[in-house]
């Protein structure tokens, strides 16, 4: 998805949620001079012509372990889990609002972290950016800046689904993905509708 089609359902998110564009927008300028390269070659080959597997993090990713393969995408902390199963996955995307020192040790080892800019995670940007040492590529939900992407998508996992599909994936399969989770409060609430409406742009 391109930004011009990307732009008026962003701009229908942010009135929904009464975000900041102007926020969104330093945040992507703060990532763009906090990343010390793009590795979008290589979230690329991750991709193309593949079967990608988008891994979200609602508590059935635990059961739906033995479904995982291809080429694995995590939503941020679904990292977690799938590494405590052994799994390391191929990319995580993620806000940072999940972080810890197991994204850094994924990262060395060649998980490509795809870090996500927004309004309310400037500090996050600031403290985790630097400390990532292995392949590195930058998203916004914004308009995209050179070496700052935005491949469309709004939660780490449907954004790691667009990623997907925008990078030539061969096939998607999402797992780890309650849209319907009655025990999430509000606001987690709006960003599963937000999740549902972005993946159903995605069906054939």
């Amino acid at each position: 998805m391109n930004f011009e089609e990307w732009e008026p359902i962003y701009e229908e998110i942010v009135r929904y949620f009464g975000f900041d564009r102007e926020e969104d927008e330093r945040a992507a300028e703060i990532l763009k001079v906090l990343l010390p390269r793009d590795d979008l070659v290589l979230l690329e080959e991750a991709c193309r012509g593949r079967d990608v597997c988008v891994c979200g993090n609602a508590p059935c990713l635990a059961r739906e372990i033995p479904l995982v393969r291809g080429t694995v995408f995590a939503a941020d902390a679904a990292s977690l889990v799938l590494h405590s199963h052994g799994i390391r996955p191929d990319a995580i995307f993620t806000d940072l609002d999940g972080a810890t020192d197991e994204y850094v040790d994924m990262n060395r080892e060649g998980t490509i972290v795809v870090v996500h800019a927004h309004g309310d995670n400037i500090p996050l940007l600031r403290h985790w950016v630097p400390k990532l040492p292995g392949p590195l590529v930058g998203t916004t939900q914004s308009c995209p800046l050179p070496g700052v992407h935005n491949f469309g998508g709004f939660t780490d996992g449907d954004r790691a689904a667009f990623a997907a599909h925008s990078l030539g994936a061969a096939s998607i399969t999402i797992l780890g993905f309650d849209l319907d989770d009655p025990h999430v409060d509000h606001i987690k609430r709006g960003k599963l509708y937000w999740a549902g409406r972005l993946l159903a742009l995605l069906e054939p």
